[in-house]
């Protein structure tokens, strides 16, 4: 068994039956998809920001337990302060189901939404957020959560430790 079928099999969980290599048995539980299995995707993005020096938030937006896009800030590359994870992750969701719409869908998010990333998810519709850490000094929650579309459902502290570790590590680096 090489490597990747290693990886493969300890990722889904995977069983050989009938003696044949080819031949595989998936347990019920599948991935263990939970939003800390979501959310430690939204962390590797997040890493991905803070490898190319931008601040460190990430995002996936999951549908139907399948992540259908993945983003993390590119405000200083491409030198546009409306360039956040999650609008990132909003736009090419909606490009991957060919609809503006994402009320079937759950955005995670390392960190608590600005008010600009809030209000592009009450126009998206979002059906729910889940974020990691609070953003005490530009998270929405400061305004208001009526900013958000009131079909949709709010979820915070998932790997709440984590991500905190990321951005203050950051902040560290640059002071």
């Amino acid at each position: 068994m090489n490597d990747f079928d290693a990886n493969l099999k300890e990722l889904f969980q995977i069983k050989q039956v009938f003696n044949h290599p080819n031949k595989y048995f998936c347990t019920m539980n599948l991935l263990n998809l939970n939003d800390e299995y979501f959310m430690r995707e939204a962390l590797k993005e997040a890493k991905k920001a803070f490898d190319a020096d931008e601040v460190p938030i990430g995002a996936v937006i999951v549908c139907k337990d399948k992540i259908i896009a993945r983003a993390h800030n590119l405000t200083e590359r491409l030198n546009d302060v409306t360039a956040h994870a999650e609008m990132q992750a909003f736009t090419s969701a909606a490009n991957f189901l060919g609809g503006k719409y994402l009320e079937e869908c759950a955005l995670y998010v390392t960190i608590e939404p600005c008010v600009m990333c809030a209000g592009a998810s009450y126009w998206a519709q979002i059906g729910k957020i889940i974020f990691g850490a609070r953003d005490e000094k530009k998270g929405f929650l400061l305004t208001s959560k009526k900013i958000l579309h009131p079909k949709t459902v709010l979820k915070s502290g998932v790997l709440e430790e984590e991500c905190v570790i990321l951005m203050k590590e950051f902040f560290k680096k640059k002071r």
